[in-house]
C-alpha cells in the first residue's frame, strides 16, 4: 500500500482511508484543519486574520496553511453549512480547487449573500476541506455518442 493512503479496520469490520498531508504554517496564527467529529469527510479551515465581509461584498481569507498533496489527489474547499444557513456566507467559487502542484498558503474566497455586514475573527472556521482522487481524462474524439432518453435536452428539460 502507498505510504500515503493508509486503511484502518475495526473490531465490526468497518475501515476507514486515512491520506497523509503534509503541511507548512505559513503564519503562526495558522491553526492545523480538524474533523469537528469522527467519520466526518471534510475538515474545517480557520482564518488567520480578521475581516469584515460587507453586504454582497467578496474577500479573500488566509488560512495560514500550505499543504503537499500526494500524487494523483486534489483538495476541494467548500463552504460550511452553517455560516451559509445562518449569516449567507459561502465560498464563492465552490468547490475551490487546490490541485497537487500548488504549495501557496490556501486562501477562501468569501461572499456575504446577506443584507448585514459579517466579521471574521481570527479563529473561526471559514470553510471545509474534502480530498479526492483525481482522474485524467483521455478524449477520444468519435464520429457518434450513443443515444439516451434524455438526448440533447438541456438546462429545465426535466421540469420542476
Amino acid at each position: 500500500m502507498k505510504d500515503f493512503l493508509k486503511t484502518i479496520f475495526t473490531d465490526a469490520g468497518e475501515h476507514r482511508n486515512y491520506l497523509k498531508i503534509l503541511f507548512t504554517k505559513t503564519s503562526k496564527h495558522a491553526i492545523i484543519p480538524t474533523y469537528a467529529k469522527d467519520g466526518d469527510c471534510c475538515c474545517d479551515l480557520y482564518a488567520i486574520e480578521d475581516v469584515l465581509i460587507k453586504s454582497n461584498q467578496r474577500v479573500l481569507v488566509d488560512t495560514g496553511i500550505a499543504i503537499e498533496l500526494p500524487s494523483g489527489f486534489e483538495a476541494q474547499i467548500r463552504p460550511r453549512s452553517g455560516n451559509a444557513w445562518k449569516h449567507g456566507i459561502t465560498v464563492l467559487n465552490t468547490p475551490g480547487t487546490i490541485d497537487e502542484g500548488f504549495r501557496n498558503s490556501l486562501k477562501v474566497i468569501l461572499i456575504n449573500h446577506s443584507n448585514k455586514d459579517f466579521l471574521v475573527l481570527r479563529g473561526d472556521r471559514i470553510a471545509q476541506m474534502k480530498f479526492s482522487p483525481v482522474y485524467t481524462g483521455v478524449f477520444v474524439e468519435v464520429d457518434s455518442l450513443s443515444s439516451t432518453e434524455r438526448g440533447i435536452d438541456g438546462c429545465g428539460s426535466t421540469g420542476r
